[in-house]
């Protein structure tokens, strides 16, 4: 690993000398400069930031005292040789409180001298490679939760407190707005019948292949696999005004191109065809998951192969496809709530709609049939609905259906499977929840999340949360959060405890976060709302919540 130094002393042949006695390629060190005094120096370490800088302490205009005091003011943190004369060596000492590495004597011993300069730069290079290490670590954690943020932000988990991270000020991006690309495979339906370890393979490399095929353009993106043959495609914006007019043209084009260039990409190293669809306008955060469904939509309609649609392009020009996917989310939503009524009731819709359709084109009518079947294994498959067994003989059954009778029945066959495996579960939907909310009202002080609660259950996390949402009308982490903040103003109201250990018997470690938290909730700090019912509040926990900034 290169470093860098300079040199700095107003006896240009001292410089000369340091410049060829001393190995510095050798030793891996690049010199970037010289300078004559203190002044000169400084600017030119605050623009060439040398890891390392060998200075004489007497020089005019700024001497080596004052040139180690303004860079350590300055944020400074390389290491610094002090060069004295043995009468200026007591006030070299000086220099020890700005943290100067070490000192050489003049006239200069140029042995001792690169034997400091090696142990130093040594030094300089564990430092720098425990950086890189722990940076990359944090990178890559850094970048899994991100993924799963946006991930929950796609799928409306949202099992992530957006709120905190914008008053922390932990993560800028969530400030960004998003350009969005949906991947689908177009010959998903033969990838599916493949075993699992090939089918892990087959997406293992498309993500690869995205993560790739847009470097040389953008310097960040995220690649998200929504679901079994699809992956959204998000990139980061900078907070900016409306594109409209030509900007918004413009942007349309680009992101035309670079659906272009995914579809190559994929085409080229992994031999398959997939279709890209494109909302063109940038998305804030919370706007993800209403987009992410209306782009599926649009392009799970378009039954074309190796197809760039572009949403705003598309958006209500079909009404018969945008009602049969109303009929398609009416089927996943009854089979993932166990609600045979509304199975029912849907199916009955169906067999007009099939009807109506198919009195206009009976093959229209067959391929919304087929993409229901290919759109209820996927989303039945995805939150786990769907056994191995159950699967195949759906498959089976949809490869051996031609016409419209033989896919109403595949649709049938596929709801009576999915069916056997809900039963099998032995827990209804209803059981789920009331389970669930038993563990969390128990555990309501810890951190809990998703995962722990899945596990609990027996379930995935994303059906989890789905059935979380379609039973309480709200997220996991909302229906939490109101937990917490009733349990804590009854805590509030019925005890002489602190407001530090209320947060933590409510589920919050952090006071100062705890009660951000219930003002957003309650519109008050915890100390207001107790002075309300309880005058005579201490005043400790007043200022406290003052230092706060709530």
């Amino acid at each position: 690993m290169k470093i860098k130094a300079m040199l700095v002393d107003d006896e240009i042949n001292i410089v000369r000398n340091l410049e060829k006695v001393i190995p510095w390629e050798a030793m891996n060190i690049e010199l970037i400069g010289t300078a004559a005094n203190g002044a000169k120096a400084l600017d030119l370490a605050r623009e060439g930031k040398p890891d390392l800088i060998l200075s004489d302490i007497r020089m005019p205009v700024m001497d080596g005292i004052e040139l180690l005091r303004q860079l350590r003011e300055s944020g400074y943190e390389g290491e610094i040789i002090m060069l004295t004369g043995f009468q200026e060596f007591d006030y070299a000492r000086s220099a020890v409180k700005y943290g100067a590495r070490d000192y050489i004597l003049k006239p200069i011993d140029y042995e001792e001298l690169q034997l400091v300069i090696e142990r130093t730069a040594a030094g300089i290079r564990e430092i720098k490679i425990n950086e890189l290490k722990e940076t990359a670590k944090w990178r890559e954690l850094s970048e899994l939760a991100y993924e799963k943020i946006l991930l929950d932000l796609l799928m409306d988990y949202t099992s992530f407190p957006l709120h905190r991270l914008r008053e922390e000020g932990d993560r800028s991006w969530l400030d960004q707005r998003y350009w969005m690309l949906l991947v689908d495979l177009d010959d998903y339906s033969q990838i599916a019948r493949q075993d699992e370890r090939e089918r892990k393979l087959v997406h293992f490399a498309v993500r690869n292949v995205l993560q790739d095929a847009l470097n040389s353009e953008l310097a960040e993106y995220a690649v998200l696999l929504t679901r079994e043959g699809e992956w959204c495609v998000l990139i980061p914006l900078p907070v900016t005004g409306p594109l409209t007019g030509a900007m918004a043209a413009t942007a349309t084009e680009r992101l035309r191109a670079w659906s272009e260039q995914v579809q190559q990409a994929v085409e080229r190293y992994v031999k398959l065809s997939v279709s890209v669809g494109v909302y063109p306008s940038p998305l804030a955060a919370e706007e993800l998951a209403d987009a992410y469904r209306k782009v599926q939509r649009g392009l799970q309609l378009s039954l074309e192969n190796r197809h760039i649609l572009i949403h705003e392009q598309t958006a209500g020009t079909d009404a018969t496809g945008s009602s049969f996917w109303g009929l398609a989310d009416g089927l996943a939503t009854g089979l993932t709530q166990g609600d045979s009524a509304k199975i029912e009731q849907t199916l009955e819709e169906l067999g007009r709609s099939i009807k109506e359709a198919g009195g206009h084109n009976s093959m229209r009518a067959e391929q919304m049939l087929h993409f229901l079947c290919l759109h209820l294994l996927r989303e039945m498959r995805s939150v786990g609905l769907l056994g191995s067994s159950q699967e195949q003989t759906v498959w089976a059954k949809l490869e051996d259906s031609l016409n419209v009778k033989e896919l109403v029945e595949c649709v049938h066959l596929l709801i009576r499977e999915c069916q056997q495996v809900s039963t099998g579960r032995r827990k209804s939907p209803e059981l789920l929840m009331a389970s669930a909310r038993e563990y969390i009202q128990k555990h309501v002080a810890r951190d809990l999340g998703v995962e722990e609660l899945a596990q609990h259950l027996g379930i995935s996390n994303s059906y989890f949360s789905l059935l979380f949402k379609q039973h309480h009308q709200e997220t996991f982490l909302e229906y939490l959060t109101r937990e917490r903040m009733e349990l804590a103003k009854s805590l509030l109201l019925h005890s002489d405890k602190s407001v530090t250990q209320i947060g933590k018997l409510a589920g919050y470690a952090e006071r100062r976060y705890f009660t951000k938290v219930f003002h957003k909730y309650e519109g008050m700090t915890p100390t207001e709302f107790r002075e309300r019912a309880k005058p005579g509040v201490t005043e400790l926990e007043t200022e406290e919540e003052a230092a706060d900034g709530v």
